[in-house]
């Protein structure tokens, strides 16, 4: 039927297939219909009229393409695109029935009543019938004409009986509704395949929502956290500092009590001893020589007074109080960010993974345990297949597991080894030939070389201070961050901020060659222990 409706729509509408027309021509009475649809029509009649007005031409007229009426049609068709048309009946002469098969000798499309023909006579019965089609001449072999009722396999095209024994001789031909079915079948799996592809991305877009969510949860919890410690430091402060003032105002009050003390005993002693000179200087001019025998013992005898010689007023003891004070607020400051960074140790040592070492990587020298929790460099090339997963040129080994989202820890004893290396690494690494660690060649690892230079490959290395004996790795993938901690000390040695993971991570060790002995300490993967 008509894709459209409206007046210009039936004004180009086939009376006869009652669609827009297909090469319009128009009979000698004005009516216009589609050529195909006229010459059907007056080829399965006796006479030719006009199947709209009924009109009968004693001649059969020489129909021309009315190529005004085309290009109107054509216009409109660019401007109203057609939705799929319905096959109908090339048989009834007045309301046209849907077609219901298509015979591919005929060349004809029939309605169920039109169609009976063909299911009851014998001849007709052999007659190829398919489902209804509009363009019957491609279902015909243009060089035998002859149903296509074959498809070569080989050629990968639909051949007739003839074309099958001549050109196609020995090929895979089957009958093409079979090869119909296998195709249906075909497109079905890839459906299948098609709609699974949809609903894992639609759970990988839930997967990623939810990893958004939870980590938009963590970052407000950890927000919260990081708020509370440091109110709880800021308050520590204030507190030390209050005390600190109230601490030296009582040495200052102390001190003034002092010497206030001190001035009045001084003043007192000056007292005495201004009598004691008076009564000297009288006693220096007395005539009365017995009296003066009498008391020049007692005069003249040591009085019990402070040796003032002995004591001495602190001048400087305010500042040694204030650089008291500020040792201990400065004692406080330390505990308070340890108590962070161990805090924040706890709570990355939450997302414990299980890392097992994986042989298919790890580097011929090196030997690792049959648990796959350590790994060391031996002096010998050991014989394993080259592997593209196989590091051939360094100590390297990767974990078994790979991580493409949400946050994971894991630790690793580095204890009485001289040199190592170890991190995370992206999945599409380079592992043949020579290779620099550094984020930009996915490498995010931090180093230890002759014996005590810690270096964070950061391209270029930023050198660290620290002896740690057990590292430990946290990666938060979504927020692109890894860092490293110092496991015994509770303390941070470095992070990695900032990136943009799109492969997978996996845990990355290199032990690094023995040194004739001094190395051969393996790197052990260790579980966590909780610190208190």
């Amino acid at each position: 039927m008509s894709s459209s409706s409206g007046p210009l729509t039936e004004e180009l509408q086939c009376s006869i297939c009652l669609d827009v027309f297909t090469d319009p021509v128009t009979t000698p009475c004005g009516h216009n219909f589609c050529k195909t649809c006229l010459n059907k029509c007056w080829d399965n009649s006796r006479t030719c009229n006009c199947p709209y007005c009924k009109e009968t031409f004693k001649i059969r007229p020489d129909l021309k393409i009315n190529t005004t009426l085309r290009e109107l049609v054509d216009h409109y068709k660019k401007k109203s695109p057609e939705k799929k048309r319905e096959i109908l009946c090339d048989f009834c002469e007045e309301r046209k029935l849907k077609a219901l098969k298509s015979c591919l000798v005929c060349q004809s499309s029939y309605c169920e009543t039109h169609l009976e023909p063909h299911l009851r006579v014998a001849g007709l019965k052999k007659h190829k019938l398919i489902n209804p089609v509009r363009n019957l001449e491609d279902y015909i072999c243009q060089k035998h004409e002859r149903p296509l009722e074959l498809f070569c396999r080989d050629d990968q095209t639909c051949v007739c009986p003839m074309c099958a024994v001549k050109d196609h001789k020995n090929h895979n031909t089957v009958p093409i509704e079979e090869e119909i079915e296998e195709k249906k079948t075909q497109l079905m799996k890839t459906q299948k395949d098609v709609q699974q592809m949809i609903q894992d991305r639609i759970k990988k877009i839930q997967d990623v929502k939810h990893s958004a969510e939870v980590r938009k949860r963590n970052t407000e919890e950890e927000k919260a956290a990081r708020v509370e410690l440091f109110t709880d430091l800021i308050r520590s402060i204030e507190r030390c500092q209050t005390e600190m003032l109230e601490m030296m105002e009582e040495q200052q009050k102390a001190a003034e009590k002092q010497e206030e003390e001190l001035i009045e005993e001084l003043e007192q002693e000056i007292t005495e001893l201004k009598m004691r000179n008076t009564e000297l200087e009288q006693l220096s001019h007395t005539e009365d020589h017995l009296h003066l025998l009498q008391i020049y013992s007692s005069l003249c005898s040591s009085r019990n007074t402070r040796n003032w010689s002995e004591i001495s007023v602190k001048t400087d003891e305010s500042l040694e109080t204030l650089r008291r004070a500020l040792t201990q607020l400065q004692d406080t400051l330390q505990e308070k960010l340890t108590l962070t960074v161990s805090t924040d140790l706890k709570r990355m040592q939450q997302y414990e993974v299980d890392v097992t070492l994986d042989p298919d990587t790890a580097n011929p020298y090196l030997i690792l345990s049959d648990d796959g929790k350590q790994v060391r460099c031996g002096d010998i090339r050991q014989k394993l297949p080259d592997k593209p997963e196989r590091f051939d040129k360094y100590a390297d080994v990767l974990g078994k597991e790979g991580f493409s989202s949400g946050r994971f820890y894991f630790e690793v004893q580095v204890k009485g080894k001289t040199k190592w290396e170890l991190g995370v690494v992206r999945e599409s690494i380079d592992r043949k030939g020579k290779i620099t660690a550094r984020p930009s060649n996915g490498f995010w690892t931090v180093q230890l070389r002759n014996e005590n230079e810690y270096k964070a490959c950061a391209g270029p290395s930023v050198s660290l201070c620290l002896k740690p004996q057990r590292v430990g790795v946290f990666v938060d993938y979504e927020e692109g961050l890894v860092s490293f901690y110092d496991v015994e000390s509770s303390s941070h040695i470095y992070s990695f901020t900032g990136q943009s993971f799109t492969d997978k991570l996996y845990p990355f060790f290199n032990p690094c060659n023995n040194d004739g002995g001094k190395n051969s300490t393996p790197l052990i993967i260790t579980p966590v222990k909780y610190n208190k």
